[in-house]
């Protein structure tokens, strides 16, 4: 029976067709940056697809950022189970079952996009974080992993990104060249790329926010053509 799509934001490439990515939002909801940046990858090629884990909420204020965040971490359980139905929806609508899914979180997304890749090494290949971190035993993963992180940024420390680097070197998922699969972006704050401003929203204010500059192709290939051990690429 073919699966339904779930609440969220679907972006196809004018083919019809393409590579699967996931995109897990941050903390202020499922919001138009979101859906531009799906659009993104909808025009670079991806089919791209972002589920509404608020379910329709979205504010621009850190006060009710956190208030939301804590109620989606309350209901993980369920917020898991929605992402779970989100990957199987995207696997059967990119119709490259062989290729695998690429999941890009932001934030609190990313939390989300590290548990999701070792819930699910069937379907998740490649994995892009952006300032967000997580702990857990990726030995089960069958991922490659690039992530984004700001050198200022009081939510996640450095402390936390070699936590996570140390759990992935664990597992045995990070690429020799340590220093480009985790990057640092120098005199960055948290949030850049997804975080409004006086406003506006800042979409273009750092390279690695582009298609291009994630270094998402390139993941998703190392995925494709490696069975064990692929870490993140120079990209």
């Amino acid at each position: 029976m073919k699966q339904s799509q779930p609440e969220g934001f679907l972006a196809v490439p004018p083919t019809g067709q393409g590579p699967g990515v996931l995109v897990l939002h941050a903390w202020w909801g499922l919001n138009d940056t979101m859906k531009a940046f799906c659009d993104r990858l909808a025009d670079a090629g991806f089919v791209a697809f972002a589920p509404d884990m608020y379910h329709g909420k979205v504010t621009d204020n850190i006060a009710d950022a956190e208030t939301l965040g804590k109620a989606l971490d309350t209901n993980y359980l369920q917020a898991k189970a929605e992402i779970a139905d989100a990957t199987m929806f995207l696997n059967e609508r990119a119709g490259q079952a062989e290729r695998g899914l690429a999941v890009i979180g932001f934030s609190l997304g990313a939390y989300y996009a590290l548990d999701l890749a070792a819930a699910d090494p069937e379907h998740i290949r490649s994995v892009v974080i952006f300032y967000g971190t997580g702990g857990g035993d990726f030995s089960n993963s069958r991922a490659a992993y690039l992530g984004h992180f700001a050198e200022n940024d009081p939510f996640e420390p450095q402390s936390n990104v070699d936590e996570l680097e140390a759990a992935l070197r664990r597992a045995g998922r990070f690429h020799q060249r340590a220093a480009d699969s985790l990057r640092i972006r120098p005199d960055l704050g948290q949030g850049w790329g997804s975080v409004p401003r006086e406003g506006r929203v800042q979409v273009d204010t750092a390279q690695p926010f582009t298609v291009p500059g994630l270094g998402l192709d390139d993941v998703l290939q190392r995925s494709v053509n490696t069975s064990v051990g692929a870490g993140c690429t120079a990209g």
